[in-house]
């Protein structure tokens, strides 16, 4: 049976390959694959957000929404973003034919990713700023014999003997030296040229990375998701054998059963869950994009989402040995130095391993961890938009690698503004505001694509013909009534849980509020404008044109092969035919 696109016309049927070519890439292996969404899934995050998050939050007991979340809710949307991706194999975009209407939702994915690509960057450049200083005879850090010092400077072993207001010698290296923070956003100063150069260094290699597309992304993983573990386990090794580390444990895992009740703490665990594992990003499905159409992935699922729940655990351990140690040496309560973010990553963490004999060689090992953990994100993220730009402009497919370096130039001259003396401020605003609700929304609207407007029965069918087998009722029951209702409660969660942003103390003035929800509604607002803009441009009635592209366009294999297999199954299955290109014409978002 010839593919039913032989007998379009010929600019249509050469449009076609070109959009939906079998070649567009494939992993050299499974393992490619795995190791690549392992690198995805596990970031910065597991390391200076959750262990903190669990301890705040009662701790062992913390466990209990968190695994609930992650098997009622985290596994179903993970899977469900591997099978669109494996079975259309296109991108954040291109996953849209299923519903056509909604396809501003792929839009708001590529520009949150933009957002996140820029301040990320940022972030994993300051592990690269403090290896240099790791070679010193003497870590930085440690003391307050710095010009960079104020006459409130003090060291942590002498912090509970000062009365009045202090600062300890490892906080004011990272603010007051590595950057030289001014006072509020309104202050943006100069540029910070010593981290202008590792922001430089970074996006060399996430350039070199990505310089082949997913050849070079696969082969890359092979080092930078296994890595950090073998980093991870020496600074297990050393930290659990520290004196106080046992405490520092203790407080982490020792079970508060009566925060259970506390709402907050089943938010905190859903939002958690949600971040942690990546869905709503496109990274999935871009990655998945990649696979073998038969690739049985319900495994691959549930191992990348079991080392992500591992990793978090085990890296939380990490974190409380040391932190416990800082408490023991310090005579400080653990509550007081246990901290999260970039204070815990470049200010606490720091402070507790420059206590250690050879400091610069644990030094050395936790920012090449965190450098690692973090640029795996990066180049996937950066991936999927470059895909999504080639899924959609045709001219660019035979210019990959120059799409790639004028991205990561423009990505570079973008992030360069968070090398500022208020760099940092901007950071914290865009991760703030720029991306945390837009997800919870973009994973939403994909839930309800699926399950009531494309029909969960359709795509489990669909499922079918790709694997050989029908998924079975926990999967039809979680995508169709759990993760639409645990979607709904973290929306609303954040909405109510907001708080007003701050950093270090320093309230943000509400202009700079103001652009860290336009920095939102810059990427949602898309989807209602693409609505908008399929009604303004109809050639039929309204209720003609919204019902044709609520209906899926073109949802088939890429593979020549796989697409005739699969339009017979539906026809065997007397399942109603999709819009071709004769049916509709294609909306030009961008010009072919």
């Amino acid at each position: 049976m010839q593919p039913k696109e032989n007998n379009l016309p010929p600019r249509l049927r050469k449009e076609k390959r070109i959009n939906r070519d079998a070649n567009r890439g494939q992993w050299s292996s499974k393992t490619e694959f795995i190791l690549t969404l392992i690198g995805y899934a596990i970031g910065i995050g597991n390391v200076w957000r959750f262990p903190y998050l669990c301890y705040r939050s009662g701790g062992g007991a913390f466990l209990v929404p968190y695994m609930l979340m992650v098997i009622l809710c985290g596994i179903p949307l993970f899977y469900m973003e591997v099978m669109i991706g494996q079975f259309s194999g296109t991108g954040c975009t291109g996953m849209f034919r299923l519903v056509p209407l909604l396809k501003g939702t792929g839009i708001c994915m590529v520009i949150v990713n933009l957002y996140c690509v820029c301040y990320y960057s940022v972030i994993i450049s300051y592990p690269v700023r403090m290896l240099y200083y790791c070679f010193w005879k003497t870590v930085p850090w440690i003391d307050c014999h710095h010009p960079w010092n104020s006459p409130n400077c003090t060291t942590v072993d002498n912090l509970q003997h000062v009365e009045g207001r202090a600062a300890t010698s490892a906080d004011e290296f990272f603010h007051l030296e590595v950057l030289r923070i001014s006072d509020n956003i309104a202050h943006l100063g100069g540029m910070v040229w010593e981290q202008f150069l590792s922001l430089f260094i970074t996006w060399v290699l996430i350039f070199l990375c990505v310089l082949k597309g997913i050849k070079s992304v696969g082969k890359v993983s092979y080092f930078t998701a296994p890595f950090p573990y073998l980093l991870l386990t020496i600074l297990f090794v050393r930290g659990v054998t520290l004196p106080g580390a046992s405490n520092g444990i203790k407080f982490f895992l020792y079970p508060e059963w009566n925060r259970l009740l506390d709402l907050k703490v089943w938010a905190d665990a859903a939002i958690q869950m949600f971040f942690g594992l990546g869905p709503g990003w496109g990274g999935l499905v871009n990655m998945a994009s990649f696979n073998n159409f038969r690739n049985k992935a319900k495994f691959d699922s549930f191992l990348v989402v079991s080392v992500n729940v591992f990793t978090s655990i085990y890296a939380g351990i990490v974190v409380f040995s040391v932190l416990g140690f800082l408490s023991n040496r310090s005579g400080i309560p653990v509550a007081i130095v246990a901290t999260s973010g970039a204070g815990l990553a470049f200010v606490t963490y720091p402070e507790a391993i420059a206590m250690l004999p050879v400091p610069q060689l644990w030094a050395i090992m936790f920012f090449i961890m965190l450098f690692l953990l973090g640029i795996n994100s990066v180049f996937v993220q950066l991936e999927s938009i470059t895909s999504s730009m080639l899924d959609e402009i045709d001219a660019l497919r035979n210019y990959k690698m120059w799409v790639s370096l004028m991205l990561c130039i423009l990505f570079f001259s973008l992030s360069s503004i968070m090398c500022t003396n208020a760099g940092m401020y901007i950071l914290q605003l865009f991760d703030w505001y720029s991306s945390a609700i837009s997800i919870i929304v973009i994973c939403l609207v994909e839930v309800i694509m699926v399950a009531y407007i494309y029909g969960i029965d359709n795509f489990m069918s669909d499922i079918e013909f790709m694997l050989g087998q029908r998924p079975s009722l926990f999967w039809k029951i979680s995508w169709k009534y759990i993760c639409p209702i645990v979607l709904i409660f973290i929306l609303l969660t954040s909405i109510i849980f907001t708080r007003q942003i701050t950093y270090n103390g320093i309230e943000y003035p509400y202009w700079a509020v103001m652009l860290g929800w336009l920095s939102f509604l810059s990427s949602v607002m898309w989807i209602p404008l693409y609505v908008f803009y399929i009604m303004i441009r109809k050639r039929e009635t309204l209720r003609d044109s919204l019902k044709k592209r609520l209906r899926p366009f073109d949802w088939t294999p890429a593979d020549p092969e796989d697409r005739a297999e699969y339009e017979a199954f539906r026809r065997q299955r007397r399942l109603p035919a999709f819009m071709s290109e004769t049916d509709v014409e294609p909306d030009p978002v961008v010009k072919k």
